[in-house]
């Protein structure tokens, strides 16, 4: 636990640093950098021998993250692709442990990957501080979450693919994020309305961006896609939630009158 925190700490630092103060041609590079090292770390699922592959898979990505940015591309629309995606993969959760085909891993790392990294872009040029705040609500029920699941936790959500997540944490997660959007209503007017539900489809769809990695980790037999964050595991561990929640919050943030 001590570990944990530690790196969660430096790692927060470290983030509103990249946030606020570097210019944004720097955040822009650390964004990309993030994403080509979930690709990397993606290309693990994929089955293949040698890092050859392995660096071809970042490649491609590399090269669709560079085409939905030089490029006129609807993000609206690549958000929509990014919902039927995930509520695809949540529906493939309720048959694991069927093995999930090599092709089907290859296509998901990409729908995994370049939404969300037109997300981030996306919602760091509108205001970073909006950036912070879609992260602050996955975060805030993952932490929510973790310490209902430990204490009040006895119903599993999803034993074959995550065994230490329960229906309790789920619901300590959403409580938590209702919390934080009261503390946000504090300090800035909003309709609660309305940015209550959206913040909790937004929280709901990070719980599913979390299993469905956890699914991809245990296709591939690995239990964390690396060790870059000591304690916390690899770079899809942190941004697995994030992948899902980046997306619909972008597509959403003007209907509930954030941006």
């Amino acid at each position: 636990m001590k570990q944990r925190i530690i790196t969660a700490v430096i790692a927060l630092l470290a983030l509103m640093l990249v946030l606020f103060y570097v210019p944004n041609e720097v955040a822009l590079v650390v964004i990309v950098a993030v994403m080509l090292g979930g690709a990397w770390e993606w290309s693990a699922f994929l089955g293949t021998r040698g890092n050859g592959m392995r660096v071809v898979y970042v490649v491609i990505v590399g090269a669709l993250m560079a085409s939905v940015s030089y490029f006129s591309v609807d993000a609206a629309l690549i958000f929509k692709l990014s919902l039927v995606s995930w509520v695809a993969a949540l529906v493939w959760t309720f048959f694991f442990p069927t093995p999930v085909p090599t092709a089907l891993r290859w296509l998901a790392g990409v729908l995994v990957l370049v939404p969300l990294y037109l997300a981030l872009v996306v919602l760091y040029n509108m205001a970073p501080a909006l950036l912070l705040f879609a992260l602050l609500i996955v975060w805030v029920a993952d932490t929510g979450a973790y310490f209902a699941g430990r204490f009040l936790g006895r119903v599993k959500l999803a034993p074959d693919i995550s065994p230490g997540k329960t229906w309790e944490g789920v619901i300590g997660g959403l409580v938590a994020v209702v919390l934080l959007v009261l503390v946000k209503s504090m300090w800035a007017e909003t309709d609660l309305s309305v940015l209550i539900p959206f913040c909790l489809a937004v929280a709901c769809l990070s719980v599913v961006g979390d299993l469905t990695v956890s699914m991809f980790k245990r296709t591939a037999g690995v239990k964390d896609s690396g060790s870059l964050f000591p304690g916390h595991g690899g770079v899809l561990d942190r941004i697995d939630s994030v992948a899902a929640a980046a997306p619909l919050f972008a597509l959403g943030v003007s209907w509930v009158g954030l941006s």
